[in-house]
Parts: structure tokens; sequence; C-alpha cells
């Protein structure tokens, strides 16, 4: 089976997108769904070093390590390559158009993922909730067939 890879786009790739790539990771191996990778990227990531600290204390509650992440600037490349990508919003969608493999969080889930940056930590971790929530029906509606064994139907 080829492997598809799902890359969660936001800003500056160092608080919602970090996140979702790191949640999703994780759900997808604790549902033992294989050949799927996922990555994540920032469309205006330049300068960026680390992923944000209170994005990183999110994770770590969530018992997810994440101390090796780089940000990165979204690239064609990467949207060409992937399987699905996902914008934690209609506008960074809007910025993509062109490609049919994108999508906004509010496409599958009814509800954006909005910028915690700047917030106190209880905005991260309603950011985090949300993104779980995300996450979990973005694999209902494109993985949930592989988690039986059966073939997904795209």
């Amino acid at each position: 089976m080829k492997r598809r890879k799902v890359l969660f786009v936001c800003t500056g790739n160092t608080c919602r997108s970090p996140m979702a790539e790191a949640i999703f990771r994780a759900e997808i191996k604790k549902r033992k769904i294989k050949f799927v990778d996922t990555a994540s990227a920032g469309i205006f990531a330049e300068g960026s070093t680390c992923i944000s600290e209170y994005s990183a204390k999110c994770l770590a509650q969530l018992g997810i390590d994440f101390s090796q992440f780089k940000p990165r600037q979204l690239k064609h490349k990467m949207i060409e390559s992937s399987f699905l990508v996902i914008c934690m919003t209609n506008g960074q969608k809007e910025l993509l158009n062109g490609f049919d493999n994108v999508f906004s969080v509010s496409e599958i889930s009814g509800f954006e993922i909005p910028d915690p940056y700047g917030m106190d930590f209880a905005a991260y971790e309603l950011t985090a909730k949300k993104i779980t929530q995300a996450v979990k029906l973005i694999i209902e509606k494109y993985f949930a067939a592989e988690q039986s064994g059966a073939k997904t139907k795209n």
C-alpha cells in the first residue's frame, strides 16, 4: 500500500500545526493505522526556530513528546506530495487555492482553530482540545476503514 501524508498548515508553524501534527501522529499510532505519515508547515514560518512554549506544554500534558520539532516554511512541493493538506483556518486555505487536496479544518469539523499566539496557557489548552476533536474527525472521514483492515474509498 502506498504511504499517504497528511500535512497540517498554520501561519508560523509554532503553535497550532505542530500540535495537530503531534496529536494526529499519536492518534494514528494508537489506532494502529499504517501507511499514513504526518508533517506540518507554516505559510509564514521563516525565522521561526522552535515550537511555542505553551504548545509544547500542552503536548507534554497529553503525553506526546515533540522535543525534536523544528518549524518549516511551507513549500509547493510539500502540498503536491501530500494526500491531504489541512489548514487551521479558511483564510489559510484561500491562500493555497488551486490545489485539490487542500482543506480547512472547518470544512471537515465545522469549526476553525483560532491562533492562540500571545495568549495565556488556557487558550492553548482550548486549542489543543479543538485540534484533538478535529484530528479524530479527519481520521474518521479519511482513514476509518483502515482501522478494520478494509481499503479506503477515495
